[in-house]
């Protein structure tokens, strides 16, 4: 009876007894216990189960008794690893705990003397590390990286000469990085980045490790020169971005580096001028990086010889300006951030045979002209953003954004189709851009043609003259009240016609040319962007009392400007070209299509025309406050001028003078200086961004309009060639050139001669002065150009300045674009610079946001 429940006892005992107690003080209880204890529930389903030494990252000596190799990665272990589990494992040489949540290391896990390789990355152990890590004199591998350590790293890691690989990043780690570990003379790789690391590197680091490949210091805040890495001839990485070494990068450039990182530090120097170390071979090279450091001079002369480079960036250094690099030899590229490196001239056309390149920034440069057809299937991101770009952006780019992540084109003088191209995207990725979308002429508008479907023609005829007559009814008490009036008008405005002053006098009365004008009804007015929209000349005649006195706005140079106001609410200004010219109506037409395709920021948009009669008429945008000449010389809209657009009636909708924007804006020199920018930027994508180029003829601050944004906007472009000749002679007085001036000079307009009435237009908004006219005392002839240019010659340009914004902490850029209005205004045409030039040249000068 005894013994059977004895050996009952026994059988219920092993069936009961806990997994873990089998064999008492084994490695195989010391594993089993440090699992459950970690909280591995079940682990016998996790492959720990059966023979110990086949369970899952297990390996045992050749008796089978102790463990030598243990690997529990990624078992979402949590917690402090106990004492007597893994310290017990005496024989143990790998151990693999990564990726887990351990956050604590037992007392007795420093005991384990026979470690070689040492993986505890990616957990959550904070605290210290230990000097106890001096009993791990036979460790080759160190990976602590991911963790929560801080402190100093311990004098004691020079006792780990074995060590082979060191990763201690991306922890918490102060203050310098230990003498004592240039003892470590078997460092193959050392990791030590994104800590907080301070001080300057143990003295002779660079020669204390022979046989060191890969090194990475990045995201600390040491400091050292270049000379530290000096002896490094092994390293074929080497990452020390984000750190405070200054210096050059004479003493870097050697040996088989095929990855270099120096970002985000403060070296200087000319690194065109580095003699490279003779063990330096460019055709190695993979990843180079030195951006946002205080580079000058040119980029590397031997850059192109370095074939088998994926990653290039150089962007946001202190390079002098330069041509753009050769890529010709670059084929492998990936990744090329030039950003903010001072470029200038194109885009080569051999950017599209990069056919790797998978980003492209270009930002933040003075590149000019227009975009090559990039076409590039691989191609995600392009930046093009805050350059001198002009022209229409390819087509064959644009068809490929949809494919890209991430593309900005804004802030040039580009244009582009955006009909397949949402407002958001235009908005966030091409401000300052204009929709170019072609309309050809049409020479249907000018012809009647027989007419079709008669029977369904008649029928809307019928309906539409029933509701004609109703409406004409109604009208026709209010024509009969304002006939005797009306009459009056006419009579009185005739009489003011033979008054008007100014070298451009014309009749307005509608007793002239408009009455020559028949079936005003049948006479076309075409609108480019609303081709829909079917208005007359019939239309242009009620919205300007047959072209009456009343509605003039101006006498300008190419003829009178007349406001009005388009059924639908449609604000514009006709001017009427009242030059001869030879065109027939098509050629007349495609001309102004053409003109109107021409899209600027910085233009008033033609936004359509009217062939009536004989006559030639241009619709405009309204602009609503004013021109150049009325803000700076205090002309209220109201105030008569023979060149400008303003009249005593130039009236709002609701019978107001309008406002030339915010009091005191003449007070800023930034709003200035984005007047004169504006106007360049116009006249820039004219000469440069139109084929053929748009000689403007007749720039002068009475040209530049200011929109309800207040942004500048110029006038009357490629009007010459619809006038025909003739006009040249009649150039603003103030404006002329001086080549004009000479007797056997040639007087055709060219660019530079718009550059020169820019010089004078830029005169003006520094000086509030008028081109003549004004007092100039030291002048005879009292000419603004010849003052100005005389005082910046005896550096007096300070005299110059309009007192309005004259004595504040932007002195110092007024006088320089003074210089640039000097350079633009040089008697021989040859020495003025191009537009794209001055563009570039007032944009060195720019006023900060927060100026």
């Amino acid at each position: 009876m005894g013994c059977g429940i004895l050996a009952s006892f026994l059988v219920l005992s092993l069936f009961f007894k806990p997994f873990v107690c089998g064999n008492p003080n084994t490695d195989e209880s010391f594993v089993s216990e440090f699992l459950q204890k970690m909280g591995l529930n079940g682990f016998q389903d996790h492959g720990f189960s059966g023979s110990f030494c086949s369970w899952r990252g297990v390996s045992c000596d050749e008796n089978g008794e102790n463990v030598v190799k243990f690997e529990a990665s990624g078992l979402g272990l949590s917690g402090v690893i106990p004492d007597t589990t893994i310290g017990k494992l005496i024989k143990l040489q790998t151990l693999d705990l990564s990726n887990n949540k351990i956050t604590g290391l037992p007392s007795d896990f420093w005991s384990l003397g026979s470690l070689k390789n040492l993986n505890l990355s990616f957990n959550r152990i904070s605290g210290s590390l230990s000097s106890n890590i001096v009993n791990f004199g036979l460790l080759q591998n160190l990976d602590l990286s991911f963790n929560n350590l801080s402190l100093s790293i311990p004098e004691s890691i020079s006792s780990l000469g074995n060590l082979r690989v060191l990763n201690l990043s991306h922890n918490k780690f102060e203050s310098k990085i230990p003498s004592g570990i240039s003892r470590c003379r078997s460092l193959v790789s050392i990791n030590l980045s994104a800590n907080k690391l301070n001080g300057s590197l143990p003295n002779d680091f660079g020669y204390a490790f022979p046989q060191l490949k890969f090194l990475n210091l990045a995201e600390n805040e040491i400091l050292g020169r270049e000379s530290d890495f000096s002896g490094m001839k092994s390293v074929t990485y080497i990452n020390i971005s984000n750190n405070l070494f200054k210096g050059s990068v004479v003493d870097i450039f050697e040996g088989p580096l095929e990855v270099i990182d120096l970002s985000r530090n403060q070296f200087q120097g000319h690194i065109a001028k580095v003699n490279f170390s003779s063990t330096f071979n460019w055709s190695n090279l993979l990843y180079l990086d030195l951006s946002e450091n205080q580079f000058s001079g040119e980029f590397f002369n031997d850059l192109s010889r370095a074939r088998n480079l994926k990653h290039l960036n150089l962007a946001h250094n202190r390079f002098t300006k330069q041509k753009f690099l050769k890529v010709d030899m670059l084929g492998n590229l990936v990744y090329m951030n030039l950003s903010r490196t001072n470029l200038i001239g194109r885009i080569p056309s051999n950017i599209p045979h990069l056919h790797s390149l998978r980003m492209l920034d270009l930002s933040q440069n003075h590149l000019s002209n227009h975009i090559p057809p990039i076409v590039n299937t691989n191609l995600k991101v392009l930046d093009l953003s805050h350059n001198n770009l002009t022209g229409e952006i390819p087509f064959s780019l644009i068809a490929e954004l949809q494919e890209m992540e991430r593309f900005n084109f804004s802030y040039n003088n580009l244009s582009l189709c955006s009909s397949n191209i949402s407002l958001e995207i235009i908005q966030e990725s091409f401000k300052g851009s204009v929709n170019s979308c072609p309309i050809a002429a049409n020479p249907a508008f000018f012809r009647r043609k027989a007419p079709k479907h008669r029977g369904l023609k008649l029928a809307l005829a019928l309906t539409l003259s029933m509701i004609c007559l109703l409406v004409g009814l109604l009208f026709l008490a209010f024509g009969c009240r304002r006939k005797t009036r009306t009459w009056a008008v006419k009579k009185d405005s005739y009489k003011e016609e033979q008054i008007i002053s100014g070298p451009f006098s014309f009749k307005t009365d509608s007793t002239t040319w408009v009455a020559d004008v028949k079936q005003a009804t049948s006479v076309p007015v075409i609108i480019f962007e609303k081709p829909l929209l079917n208005f007359t000349f019939a239309d242009l005649l009620s919205a300007t009392s047959h072209f009456d006195r009343d509605t003039l706005l101006a006498e300008g140079r190419f003829g009178p400007v007349y406001g009005g106001l388009l059924p639908g609410g449609i604000h514009v200004a006709l001017k009427v070209l009242v030059h001869g010219s030879t065109m027939t109506d098509e050629e007349a037409a495609r001309e102004l299509e053409y003109l109107g395709r021409i899209k600027h920021p910085n233009l008033v948009p033609l936004t359509g025309y009217c062939l009536a009669g004989e006559q030639r008429i241009a619709i405009y945008d309204y602009m609503e406050n004013g021109n150049l000449q009325n803000l700076l010389y205090d002309l209220p809209l109201g105030v008569h001028t023979t060149e400008d657009w303003s009249t005593d009636t130039w009236e709002d909708e609701n019978d107001g003078i309008q406002n030339v924007g915010p009091e005191g804006a003449l007070t800023s020199w930034r709003f200035r200086h984005q007047i004169a920018l504006g106007t360049a930027r116009a006249l820039a994508f004219l000469h440069h961004g139109c084929s053929p180029p748009i000689i403007h003829r007749d720039v002068k601050a009475s040209s530049v309009y200011l929109d309800s944004n207040l942004e500048p906007r110029l006038s009357d472009f490629g009007l010459a060639k619809i006038f025909g000749n003739g006009v040249v002679e009649e150039i603003a007085h103030g404006y002329v050139p001086p080549e004009f001036l000479e007797p056997e000079g040639s007087s055709a307009p060219t660019p530079k001669s718009d550059v020169y009435g820019f010089g004078v237009v830029l005169f003006e908004v520094i000086t509030g002065k008028k081109p003549v006219g004004d007092d100039y005392p030291e002048e005879k002839e009292g000419h603004l150009v010849s003052w100005v240019r005389g005082l910046v010659r005896r550096s007096q340009g300070l005299r110059a300045i309009d007192l309005k914004i004259r004595g504040t902490r932007h002195d110092a850029q007024i006088v320089e674009a003074l210089k640039i209005g000097y350079l633009c205004t040089a008697e021989v045409p040859s020495k003025r610079p191009s537009m794209q030039q001055v563009v570039g040249l007032l944009k060195d000068i720019e006023p900060s946001a927060l100026q």
